[in-house]
């Protein structure tokens, strides 16, 4: 039925006290949890002393959420602060030519941080990707590219690489295999896009002033070749009325965040809890449900701050880049999840839209989902945690279409007609609550661990039952129905906007 299906004023405000309700409960079972657990042995490494005259530790067991505000955080001020400076001198002085002072800055960070033998593997990668995009065969791009993917992927081929690299600090690690990973896809739109000019081919100073933007190249996200070529190819470079008005308010809620952050992990050590799996199975169900939950609230911010404080530098040289993540509290469906914008549009246009066309068929669908995981597997690194992390979400986003398909046969479309709108809301909602929880679930093994994630399950699903799973379900029934009611908002304002455009 349609997304603009409205239900009573008051059922959807009885939908909101239960879940603040739930939330607020939850919450205070994790905070009392964390307040008893401060001084656990078992927590000593997760847990390090923080604001002494509050009397909290900090959770300290997220290692990227670490390296940003404490040995990165000086590397990213400067380094991003040298791209505004010189980004700013070149849109005054010639516009024409920012991406080449871009692309000069970017191979200058990258040589003064990695050193010049990490530059000459990075260069060879991009020439090798170069000179197969001058045949414009797709079928030799997508090989070369996975080849060169899996060579910092798989062993011994990656320890083979990172091996030139001489010298040793800290973020050695992160800085070769983030900007190594991203080179290669960056490539590979490269050389798709090449391979589908009618006329001539891109240059390879076209290519390498894509890759080494810096704001991109070690973090990302992925911008396809097409758009970053025509957006930084522009001349004249004109700002919207309210746009650096809407930049500067980004750039604060990003702050906002990161203090948020910060505050929140002195009270909820929802990354440490999970690792001593017999003080956690000593917590309530709902504890342990709205940890498993926490868990994937704080990846989604984690990955909306880095992405944000990117996209902003990014917004300030006139480019317009992927948008951050949807919010994990506001998705019901697999077809949505994503922690990475960009990479997911990359898989979408390259891969899942490429094979499965208008998604409409089971078969050309399911071997579209079978091929993007793949690839995903290869991007994150094979092992056997991203094996069953791709494995569980390859089937949730096809079930997800046998059931839709199945419930689209003539017996249930009739019967769905005949029934109002509303009352088909509240069955679909019922049926993305479930769907809510099989994301939660397929994810937390990733974002965690396995122990924890089966543990999460298990008291849920059998321990549980039926008063803790069928309240949870209940709560988050009442969840989906708040998602939707702002969907349908969200719909009627953007239609309101579509019909002042046409007049």
């Amino acid at each position: 039925m349609g997304v603009k299906t409205m239900l009573p004023s008051y059922e959807l405000g009885f939908y909101a006290l239960v879940v603040t309700c739930a939330v607020v409960y939850s919450g205070s079972g994790i905070f009392e949890a964390s307040r008893d657990s401060m001084n656990r042995k078992a927590f000593r490494d997760g847990i390090k002393p923080g604001w002494h005259y509050f009397g909290r530790k900090m959770d300290v067991a997220d290692f990227e959420w670490v390296m940003w505000f404490t040995s990165f955080r000086n590397v990213i001020v400067f380094a991003l602060s040298g791209h505004v400076l010189f980004g700013k001198i070149c849109s005054m002085t010639v516009p024409q030519h920012r991406a080449v002072v871009y692309m000069l800055y970017g191979i200058s960070a990258v040589l003064g941080s990695m050193g010049l033998v990490y530059l000459m593997i990075i260069l060879s990668h991009c020439l090798v990707l170069y000179s197969v995009a001058l045949a414009k065969q797709k079928w030799l791009c997508y090989v070369a590219g996975l080849c060169c993917l899996a060579s910092f992927k798989v062993e011994p081929f990656s320890s083979w690489q990172s091996g030139f690299v001489t010298g040793a600090f800290d973020l050695q690690d992160v800085l070769f295999y983030g900007g190594s990973s991203f080179t290669i896809m960056r490539c590979m739109s490269f050389a798709l896009e090449s391979s589908e000019k009618k006329e001539g081919i891109y240059s390879i100073f076209d290519l390498l002033k894509y890759n080494f933007y810096l704001p991109f190249f070690f973090f990302g996200p992925v911008m396809t070749f097409d758009q970053f070529h025509a957006q930084v190819s522009t001349r004249e470079l004109r700002r919207r009325d309210d746009e650096m008005r809407n930049i500067r308010i980004q750039a604060l809620l990003h702050m906002g965040a990161i203090i948020a952050v910060d505050i929140f992990f002195h009270f909820f050590y929802i990354l440490t809890l999970p690792s001593d799996l017999k003080f956690v199975n000593r917590l309530s169900d709902w504890s342990l449900a709205g940890l498993a939950y926490s868990n994937l609230v704080y990846d989604w911010v984690k990955a909306a701050v880095m992405f944000g404080v990117i996209n902003t530098i990014a917004r300030l040289d006139h480019l317009d880049p992927p948008q951050p993540p949807k919010c994990i509290t506001m998705l019901y469906v697999f077809a949505e999840t994503h922690f990475d914008r960009g990479i997911n549009d990359w898989l979408c246009k390259y891969v899942y839209d490429h094979i499965g066309e208008n998604h409409d068929n089971i078969v050309k669908e399911l071997v579209a989902t079978v091929a993007t995981f793949a690839v995903t597997t290869l991007w994150l690194g094979p092992c056997e945690i991203v094996y069953i992390w791709s494995v569980l979400n390859c089937f949730g986003l096809n079930f997800e279409l046998w059931v839709q398909k199945f419930f689209q046969q003539e017996p249930f479309a009739k019967l769905e007609a005949k029934i109002p709108a509303s009352m088909s809301r509240r069955i679909r909602a019922v049926f993305g609550a479930v769907n809510f929880w099989a994301i939660v679930l397929y994810n937390i093994p990733a974002l965690n661990s396995l122990e924890f994630a089966l543990l999460v399950t298990k008291r849920l699903l059998l321990t549980g039952f039926p008063i803790s799973t069928l309240s949870i379900w209940f709560i988050t029934y009442c969840g989906v129905q708040l998602i939707k009611e702002r969907e349908r908002i969200l719909a009627i304002e953007e239609e309101k906007c579509d019909k002042a455009k046409v007049e």
